[in-house]
């Protein structure tokens, strides 16, 4: 009777542990699929492409997020057309942009060599930064609330295992499809382009000062800051370009944390004020600290916009998989070097508010 009433005890115990663990796992794959798309909000959606083109790219659909402000909207327009014609697989955009930027951009997409591209608007706001960033009053013009949009990768794509996010100031030179497979080591959750091992930082830039290193980005005088035990030397890396692993990313709450270390900066000023300058660099720094992957240098070649000479050979911008122009002298605005090789993707404004200088009329031409 003992044996018969023990081994009724155990399976009942078993059906017990069984029930919850799949409650558990119920609770878990809710956990990561749900989206909560707090401020990001779906506007458009084209998914339909003509059988033709699907046939002629391969199966793989490759996710790749970017922001498009209305005064930088040609350089997303770029961007994107150079990522379309260069790749053979079935590529997704999810564009981030503000409601009032939104009519501007459809009708541009609309263009025909962009018409059969596939992607997904989505409308940021704001409000979901209150409180992470602090905004000089004085200088609420000069504050872009899109910049953060990479912070939120799992509400953007929230079905996709790996996303690609890039800056709009970049062209894409090769086939996505090799960024997009950048292998990541286990437990990272991103794979970025290392600022000391970068092709890119073989050219000094003028003026630059330590903004290769972690202490052009944050201040270590600050007493949470020195807790981290972060080496200042530590080389830094540009959030310009990067792939993401998404399952990776809400395991291990990556938005949450960089939205701590927002939040905190708001409080205690964290971040170093004589340097890099940058408020979105900071935290991903923080979180990413000795736990992120790289991407081939050539996929991420930049400082194009740091001064109006041109740093790299013709060779070098031709062999390079990615040009990034980040730094003030963008290509659609100042004098810019190798404006010509991005005026080759630009698609003219068909509402004729983008002001580009068009120096390079011929570019237009065949693409």
């Amino acid at each position: 009777v003992n044996i018969s009433i023990l081994l009724v005890a155990v399976v009942i115990f078993l059906l017990v542990i069984h029930h919850n663990f799949l409650s558990l796992s119920d609770f878990l794959r809710r956990e990561l699929s749900d989206p909560s798309p707090l401020g990001l909000q779906p506007i458009d959606f084209i998914a339909a492409v003509p059988q033709r083109l699907t046939d002629e790219r391969s199966d793989k659909e490759i996710s790749v997020v970017i922001t498009a402000s209305d005064e930088r909207l040609g350089g997303a327009i770029a961007a994107m057309n150079s990522i379309y014609q260069h790749t053979r697989s079935n590529v997704v955009f999810y564009i981030v942009t503000l409601n009032d930027t939104v009519d501007h951009l459809r009708m541009w997409l609309g263009s025909p060599p962009l018409k059969n591209m596939r992607y997904r608007i989505l409308d940021f706001d704001p409000r979901v930064l209150e409180g992470k960033v602090q905004v000089d009053p004085q200088k609420a013009d000069t504050f872009k609330p899109l910049t953060f949009a990479r912070f939120y990768l799992p509400n953007l794509v929230p079905h996709a295992e790996k996303v690609i996010y890039v800056d709009d100031d970049v062209i894409v030179q090769d086939d996505i499809v090799e960024l997009y497979n950048t292998p990541l080591k286990p437990g990272h959750a991103a794979a970025f382009s290392d600022d000391c091992d970068s092709t890119s930082s073989k050219v000094a830039v003028r003026g630059a000062g330590n903004q290769y290193n972690y202490i052009g980005f944050l201040d270590y005088q600050k007493e949470t800051i020195r807790k981290l035990a972060m080496k200042a030397n530590t080389c830094s890396f540009n959030p310009g370009v990067f792939v993401a692993n998404l399952t990776e990313w809400k395991l291990q709450n990556i938005t949450k944390q960089l939205e701590k270390w927002m939040a905190l900066n708001v409080v205690e000023e964290l971040y170093s004020k004589t340097l890099a300058g940058s408020i979105t660099t900071p935290p991903l720094l923080i979180v990413f600290y000795k736990q992120h992957s790289s991407i081939d240098p050539m996929w991420n070649v930049r400082h194009l916009g740091s001064s109006s000479g041109k740093r790299y050979s013709p060779q070098f911008v031709k062999a390079a998989k990615l040009l990034h122009w980040n730094g003030h002298f963008k290509p659609w605005g100042r004098t810019a070097s190798y404006a010509e090789v991005w005026e080759t993707w630009y698609v003219p404004d068909p509402a004729g508010k983008f002001n580009l200088i068009r120096r390079h009329p011929e570019a237009y031409e065949a693409k």
